[in-house]
């Protein structure tokens, strides 16, 4: 809530204002008083201490800090979050029965990655586009801290900004995570990219970025990347990417998988 308050300006939510202001964004008394709340309760509700607040309460703080639907379920969801979660089990397993589906597909880069981007599975096309992508990386990892990520993805700005808030929305209200602590502490220490993006509390529900990647065998490859959840398993996904029929995306993956195939 305070990094979404220090986004809004007096202006955006309609109160005047004169003067220089000590504070970035609304002051804590005007988010209260615009979600219908005391200001005491507020600040209680934002230090995060003992407080359950009700659904309608919770609404009301939606609106008032102008959250979109993906963003205000989301605060639903920290709003009701269990006091202790328990630690979740790492590394773990993709699940079997797709980990041999996706090997199967010659054209179709794949791979199967958990709630906090792990990568627990890979198809050799993928990996053949970039071996950065391998199981037992990260994504979040690789896309901030590998060189090879940002030197070859194009529109590298867009894509970290779209991972990050895609690794809070499936984070959800398991934030305590050991795992999810462990990971950002990592990536914050060594990116400040990182570090402004995960301050913004950005929430997005939706299918990864598309990207351009620049291959160094194969050339430009654009590519459109699809995301599914893996049903019986909580907690994993499995993204499948295709290129442009006929385009010169396609007649370039299709080299590189004459290529894979060629390898083996």
């Amino acid at each position: 809530m305070r990094a979404r308050r220090e986004q809004l300006r007096p202006e955006d939510v309609g109160l005047a204002w004169s003067g220089r202001r000590r504070v970035r964004g609304l002051r804590r008394e005007e988010l209260a008083m615009l979600a219908g709340v005391s200001p005491d309760y507020y600040l209680r509700l934002e230090q995060g201490r003992d407080i359950r607040p009700s659904a309608a309460v919770v609404g009301a703080l939606a609106r008032a800090l102008q959250l979109d639907e993906d963003a205000a379920a989301h605060l639903h969801a920290l709003a009701i979050r269990r006091v202790e979660l328990p630690p979740a089990a790492q590394p773990q397993r993709a699940a079997a029965h797709v980990e041999r589906l996706i090997a199967t597909w010659s054209s179709t880069p794949a791979f199967i990655h958990d709630r906090y981007m792990d990568v627990l599975a890979t198809n050799a096309l993928i990996t053949a586009i970039t071996s950065v992508l391998h199981p037992g990386a990260n994504l979040i990892r690789a896309t901030f801290l590998e060189p090879e990520i940002r030197q070859r993805l194009h529109d590298w700005d867009a894509v970290a900004a779209i991972n990050v808030a895609r690794l809070r929305s499936m984070a959800g209200a398991d934030i305590d995570s050991p795992r999810l602590v462990e990971l950002v502490e990592e990536v914050s220490a060594r990116s400040p990219e990182f570090r402004k993006l995960w301050a913004r509390h950005d929430i997005v529900v939706s299918e990864p970025q598309d990207y351009v990647f620049d291959h160094p065998v194969v050339g430009r490859l654009e590519l459109y990347p699809a995301l599914l959840a893996v049903v019986g398993v909580e907690g994993q996904f499995l993204v499948a990417h295709c290129a442009e029929p006929a385009s010169a995306s396609a007649r370039a993956l299709d080299r590189l998988a004459a290529m894979v195939a060629g390898a083996d």
